[in-house]
């Protein structure tokens, strides 16, 4: 599943040619996504520009420049999630659709934003009238580079917590967009067994663990995002922190800083690599 660094790196590539630009066309091939296409979509878009592109946790948002000056009434805003397996990239008019080429949203510069989605998991939808009021997003944790998302806020929220601390981390309630193997990533820079009960880590851990979460995030959104099966960029290219994992993916191989045999296991039904050395 993409996770924060594959969406944030999707906006940012996608965000050129999107920004601003009024949408001429839009062609629905599929509209039977986790959430259906809205019926009126077309309607609703086209002569319509795509205002300044921002992230919330996995969700990317696009709001329509406001066109109406006499409404008081905010501009609407599209919500764009990925799903599993989903890209947003960005064509050419001319260009012919692939299979699985979902949704288009067809710029006057001749460009199209183009959704592609295998599995169907992903969904473009309306937002609510506002973010704190869209059920997607109301009850969601600070951003994780974020000044709200700390160590202080892990411990206060931990304690007492008997769940394991990594599923903790990737708690979207705690700060979203820590997924799975950016979870792992970071547990093992922090030195923090993975299996570790989040209410009996100490303060002092879990402020390794904050800068460690923002460190390895930061560095993937650098480099793109990570290489998964399906996830290339707005541009098509696949990303390459995959190159710099420590532990996600590597179980059976020698960890890269002592030399042990790198161990796997389950946590909340996830798949979890960890060096039982480095990380106690």
């Amino acid at each position: 599943m993409p996770e924060l660094p594959e969406v944030e790196t999707t906006r940012r590539g996608i965000a050129p040619y999107v920004e601003h630009q009024q949408i001429s066309e839009v062609i629905v091939r599929n509209g039977r996504l986790r959430i259906p296409v809205p019926a009126a979509l077309a309607d609703d878009l086209v002569g319509k520009q795509i205002g300044t592109l921002h992230r919330r946790a996995k969700y990317l948002l696009l709001p329509l420049e406001d066109d109406q000056a006499e409404t008081t009434e905010p501009a609407r805003t599209l919500i764009w999630h990925l799903g599993m397996s989903g890209s947003l990239r960005i064509a050419q008019v001319g260009d012919l659709p692939k299979k699985h080429d979902h949704v288009d949203l067809v710029f006057t510069t001749g460009h199209i934003l183009r959704y592609h989605d295998p599995r169907r998991f992903g969904f473009v939808d309306w937002l609510a009238k506002d973010e704190q009021s869209d059920k997607r997003l109301i009850h969601l944790g600070p951003e994780p580079l974020s000044a709200d998302f700390t160590g202080q806020r892990l411990y206060r929220l931990s304690r007492g917590k008997r769940v394991a601390v990594k599923p903790f981390l990737m708690d979207n309630q705690v700060v979203v967009g820590v997924g799975n193997i950016y979870a792992s990533e970071a547990l093992f820079m922090a030195g923090i067994d993975p299996r570790r009960e989040a209410g009996r880590v100490s303060l002092a851990r879990y402020q390794r663990l904050a800068a460690a979460a923002q460190e390895v995030l930061a560095a993937a959104i650098t480099q793109g995002g990570t290489t998964l099966r399906d996830f290339v960029s707005g541009q098509g290219k696949p990303g390459y922190f995959a190159q710099r994992l420590n532990v996600y993916g590597r179980h059976g191989e020698p960890c890269r800083r002592c030399g042990e045999e790198l161990k796997r296991i389950t946590l909340g039904q996830r798949a979890s690599v960890y060096c039982p050395v480095c990380q106690r």
